[in-house]
């Protein structure tokens, strides 16, 4: 009989606690729906105790608990000050913590380390230590998602300010500064993909509406990605000379020569720094050959060879690099580096090289503005006459121009180029005194083709 009271005993205490269960959801529910309305219209103060209330008892009911409440939490701290801002700040630190709790796929650790760090940057509540450290962590363990241009930014940026303090080597400097770099051309890379596929049909009139709103947001996006690219390598400075990379480079040589990840950064920064005629540049390229013999390594190959004087090994060595390279990108970047070291014996052949680095990879702005800068360096050697010299910078500005549509990580240099080319080009009274609006002009240098004057 006991055994039966006892029974019946806790399957009543087992309802009892169901039925409170399924109240106190249903009070979650009424007050999401509430906090919800509130918060899309922006009315965050509203929102806040029925967000609170939500939160706190059914923290997994919804996503929208950590989407909206991030909004609201921002909002209090925006218009609170002293001891109620910082519990506020505590508040959003400790929803950062749980939305990896309750949400994993969504919010990973890079994102949540990122939402961190950028919280204590803005309200000045953690030292370059603590900022660069937890974005390092995030970086180290989720860098698939570490994505934010800020973020990426500020990592680099306070480890700069680290090292410039005495607490960090130069070395991880640069070690951080190419893992940002690559980051940056990683997804850039995809946006370019979406631009160039995206661009053909927004001039023709056939892209939908949808394809227009991702057009936008690729090219926005890119935008961002050239701009914090442009302040990370503003950053670095002269920290990258030739004056320090190579007594570096020395010291850490015989420790490293057999690290092919540091020997190919190593050879590859001091070429972009133009310090190979240093002979610390041969030995790091010696040391990458025996490494990995791959297509970079070959173009540096004909890069010595073109300097000792070896203009058909150095070509021979160059085609080599372009044959054995199977990624379109990656080809797409040796052939502009190629063109960036033969321009100064053969324009003609450097423009060579960056058209077939633009038709290996559509999206290499790079390559459009070397060709500008090659039209424009020889307009003195074009044409018969000032006006038709002059007319050499329209050309040269309409591919610079093309180099910010196709890669808008490059607009900002772009559009100064393009201007600068336009400004040197004939102006509208040069156009109306010389009577040639609308009229082709030839060229017979090596630039060949045609240019038609504006009209006015």
């Amino acid at each position: 009989m006991k055994t039966k009271i006892y029974v019946t005993a806790i399957l009543l205490l087992g309802v009892m606690g169901l039925g409170n269960a399924q109240a106190q959801n249903q009070e979650c529910m009424t007050n999401l729906s509430i906090y919800v309305e509130h918060a899309k219209v922006k009315n965050y103060e509203a929102a806040y105790t029925p967000w609170k209330m939500v939160y706190e008892t059914c923290p997994d009911i919804n996503k929208a608990n950590f989407i909206y409440g991030e909004r609201i939490l921002k909002d209090k701290i925006e218009k609170s000050s002293g001891a109620d801002k910082d519990g506020y700040i505590k508040d959003l630190v400790a929803l950062y913590d749980n939305s990896s709790k309750y949400y994993p796929k969504k919010y990973t650790p890079a994102v949540v380390g990122i939402d961190k760090a950028l919280l204590m940057y803005e309200n000045k509540m953690g030292s370059d230590t603590e900022i660069y450290d937890m974005l390092q962590k995030a970086f180290d363990e989720d860098p698939g998602n570490f994505k934010n241009p800020r973020a990426l930014y500020l990592y680099f940026s306070s480890l700069v300010d680290l090292h410039k303090g005495g607490s960090k080597e130069l070395q991880e400097v640069f070690d951080v500064y190419d893992d940002v770099t690559e980051k940056i051309e990683e997804e850039n890379k995809k946006l370019t993909d979406v631009i160039t596929t995206l661009l053909p049909k927004d001039s023709t009139g056939t892209i939908t509406s949808k394809e227009k709103r991702s057009l936008q947001i690729a090219t926005t996006n890119s935008e961002s990605y050239g701009k914090i690219a442009g302040s990370v390598d503003s950053k670095l400075g002269a920290l990258a000379d030739c004056d320090n990379l190579i007594p570096l480079y020395q010291k850490s040589f015989e420790e490293k020569k057999g690290d092919v990840k540091w020997v190919k950064r190593a050879v590859g920064r001091m070429f972009s720094k133009e310090c190979t005629d240093d002979p610390l540049f041969t030995k790091l390229f010696e040391a990458q050959m025996a490494l990995d013999p791959s297509a970079k390594a070959r173009m540096y190959s004909g890069l010595l060879k073109q300097k000792a004087g070896n203009s058909q090994g150095a070509l021979e060595d160059f085609n080599k690099a372009v044959d054995l390279e199977t990624d379109s990108y990656e080809k797409s970047e040796i052939l502009y580096k190629i063109a960036t070291i033969v321009r100064k014996t053969s324009k003609s052949q450097a423009r060579s090289y960056a058209q077939k680095a633009i038709d290996a990879n559509k999206a290499n702005g790079k390559a459009y503005l070397l060709i500008a800068n090659l039209y424009a360096t020889s307009a003195n050697d074009c044409g018969s006459t000032p006006f038709e010299k002059r007319a050499m910078y329209w050309k040269a500005a309409e591919m610079a121009r093309q180099a910010g549509r196709v890669d808008p990580a490059l607009s900002s240099n772009a559009q100064q180029s393009s201007a600068s080319y336009d400004a040197k080009a004939p102006s509208k009274t040069d156009i109306f005194n010389s009577g040639m609006a609308g009229k082709k002009i030839t060229f017979s240098c090596w630039v060949g083709g045609s240019i038609t004057v504006p009209n006015i």
